[in-house]
C-alpha cells in the first residue's frame, strides 16, 4: 500500500531585525549635558583651588635664609616644643634717647625681614630697640604657606615673647607695620590698650585690587572668595591712639593711602620722598617726642620738604 505523502510543513515568515536609530539631535543634546556638567566640575574646582590658595597671589614670601646674626633668636614653640619663628634683637645705643622704647617690626607680606633691613637700621639708629621676625613661610622660620590667619597668629606669638618671655613693659612697645604687615599692627594696637601709639608705613591699601587685576583669574567670583583682606580702614577709623602714617612717591594719580584718609585721630600723616632717610628720622623723633608723651593732635607738618 503505497505511503501518502507528508503534508508540507508550514513556516512562519521570518521578520527583518528592527535596527533603533537614535536621533542626532537627542545625541547632541546628551554631548552637550556631559560637557557642560565637565565645565561646571571644573570650574568649581578652579573656585576651590582659589579659595585654599589665594594668599599665594597677594603673599610672596621669600625662602631664602637671611644673614647669620649674633642677635638670631627662636622662639614661638608649639606641642612639640620646636620654635617655628626666626627674630632678631637689635638694641638701642647706649645712652640712646629712646632705649626705653621698643619697636615689634611686622614686615609687609613680600620679601622676608632682611628686605627691610635698611628701615630697621634707621629706627636702631635713631634710639629704639628694634625686634623683627620672620612669619611662618618666610626667611628663617617654619616653612608653610603663609596666610592672614597664620601672620596673624605670628604676630600674637611675637608679642608674646617680648611681653612674657624678654619682659618688655607692654607700655614701651610701639609696633611698626608695613605694608599687610600694617593691619597686623593696628590689630595689636586695638587688641591691647596698653599699647600707646603705632607707626604704619606704605600699607596695601586694598589687596582684592591685586586679585581683580589678575587676568587669570577674571572668571572667578573672587569678590565672594576673596578672604586675604588684611584689613585696615575699619581699624583704623575707630583707633583712638596716636598714629604716624607714612608713605612716599604720592603723585596726582596715585593719593594718600586711603586708611590714612579715614583714619581716627590722633594722627601725623607725613609723605616722604623716600624711606628711610632724614626726613623719615626727623618724623619719627618728633612722634616719639609728643603723641607717645601726650596723646593729642601735634602741629607736625603734614607734608615735610
Amino acid at each position: 500500500m503505497p505511503r501518502p505523502a507528508p503534508k508540507p510543513k508550514h513556516t512562519r515568515p521570518q521578520t527583518p531585525p528592527v535596527i533603533e536609530t537614535v536621533e542626532v539631535a537627542w545625541l547632541l543634546r546628551a554631548v552637550g549635558i556631559v560637557l557642560a556638567a565637565a565645565l561646571v566640575c571644573v570650574y568649581i574646582t578652579l573656585c576651590l583651588i582659589f579659595y585654599k590658595k589665594q594668599a599665594r597671589e597677594v603673599l610672596h614670601p621669600v625662602r631664602t635664609p637671611t644673614s647669620s646674626s649674633p642677635n638670631l633668636i627662636h622662639f614661638g614653640a608649639v606641642q612639640t616644643g620646636q620654635p617655628q619663628l626666626a627674630g632678631e634683637w637689635m638694641g638701642a645705643p647706649k645712652g640712646s634717647r629712646y632705649s626705653h622704647l621698643t619697636l615689634l617690626f611686622l614686615a609687609s607680606g613680600d620679601g622676608n625681614r632682611s628686605t627691610f633691613a635698611a628701615t630697621q637700621h634707621a629706627l636702631q639708629q635713631i634710639g629704639l630697640n628694634v625686634f623683627a621676625f620672620d612669619y611662618r613661610g618666610y626667611g628663617q622660620s617654619y616653612n608653610l604657606d603663609p596666610t592672614q590667619s597664620s601672620m596673624t597668629e605670628d604676630s600674637d606669638s611675637a608679642w608674646s615673647y617680648l611681653t612674657s618671655t624678654r619682659g618688655v613693659p607692654a607700655s614701651s612697645i610701639v609696633p611698626y607695620g608695613v605694608g599687610a604687615g600694617a593691619s597686623l599692627a593696628a590689630r595689636l594696637a586695638a587688641q591691647h590698650p596698653e599699647i600707646g601709639g603705632l607707626i604704619l608705613d606704605s600699607p596695601h591699601t586694598d589687596l582684592e585690587q591685586i586679585i581683580r587685576h589678575d587676568p587669570r583669574l577674571r572668571l572667578l567670583p573672587t569678590g565672594l572668595l576673596f578672604h586675604e583682606r588684611f584689613p585696615l580702614i575699619a581699624p583704623l577709623a575707630s583707633l583712638n591712639k596716636p598714629k604716624l602714617l607714612l608713605f612716599t612717591g604720592r603723585t596726582r594719580k596715585t593719593p594718600e593711602p586711603a586708611p590714612f584718609a579715614s583714619a581716627a585721630a590722633p594722627r601725623i600723616t607725613v609723605e616722604l620722598p623716600t624711606l628711610p632717610g632724614p626726613l623719615f628720622d626727623q618724623a619719627v623723633r618728633r612722634f616719639l617726642d609728643q603723641p607717645l608723651a601726650v596723646p593729642s593732635p601735634t602741629p607736625f607738618p603734614e607734608n615735610p620738604r
